[in-house]
């Protein structure tokens, strides 16, 4: 079976083109999440038959794909990078945030094994550039790119579900900690957690974002494995 980038579009009709089909689709998983979209929502969004649209799409799967390849472009930097690699990565990062942030539904792809389209492959590039300065050879390279990944996989995917859950759930983060907090006090006072009880009881004072701070451990990290340290720093 070839690629769904690989397969020429039919035909235009008046509205409907494979772009105007994604689009929809976008705009159902944003309003109400990824199981609501379908072939059939997306014609009855567009005023066609489900019919039709399988003309331009062939299943669902290619309309996923076509979907997280649609938005990957949103991570995508069209001016040079910094030269600097650790400000290019996050750079890079950050959009790569604030794209699950407008689309939070792009966790639920994850482990889907989506295929990767041209514009998931050119974020790959962009990442893989800014190591271009480092003297690195290509397995270094892509360690260093599959942590990069790791981290951003893990940190974006838990966000997103933390800001997701209290939705669904029907109350808010307050409320949700409100409902547990009597339990979580009898536990803490037990006496079994003397180096959580004070985080719990007291707060734990700055902790705020810690996003580019656990991003920055992880370049850190890299940066140290180089031995001599990043050429320029």
């Amino acid at each position: 079976m070839t690629s769904i980038w690989s397969r020429p579009q039919p035909p235009r009709r008046p509205v409907l083109s494979r772009e105007a089909i994604v689009a929809a689709a976008i705009a159902v998983a944003d309003a109400e999440g990824l199981d609501a979209v379908s072939i059939r929502r997306v014609a009855t969004e567009l005023g066609a038959r489900a019919m039709t649209l399988y003309s331009y799409i062939e299943r669902k799967e290619d309309l996923l794909a076509l979907m997280a390849d649609e938005i990957a472009a949103e991570a995508v930097v069209e001016e040079p990078l910094p030269a600097d690699w650790r400000e290019a990565l996050l750079l890079l990062a950050r959009r790569e945030r604030e794209l699950v942030r407008r689309h939070p539904w792009r966790v639920d792809l994850v482990g889907q094994r989506v295929p990767v389209g041209p514009n998931a492959l050119r974020h790959v590039e962009q990442k893989l550039a800014a190591f271009d300065g480092l003297g690195i050879d290509r397995l270094t390279a892509w360690r260093f790119l599959a942590v990069f990944n790791d981290y951003m996989t893990g940190f974006v995917v838990r966000e997103a579900l933390e800001r997701r859950v209290p939705r669904e759930q029907g109350f808010d983060d307050t409320e949700r900690a409100a409902l547990a907090e009597p339990y979580i006090k009898e536990l803490i006072e037990g006496g079994a957690f003397p180096r959580l009880a004070p985080m719990i009881e007291q707060g734990v004072q700055g902790a705020g974002d810690t996003f580019e701070r656990g991003l920055n451990w992880v370049l850190d990290g890299m940066e140290g494995s180089l031995g001599g340290g990043a050429p320029g720093r």
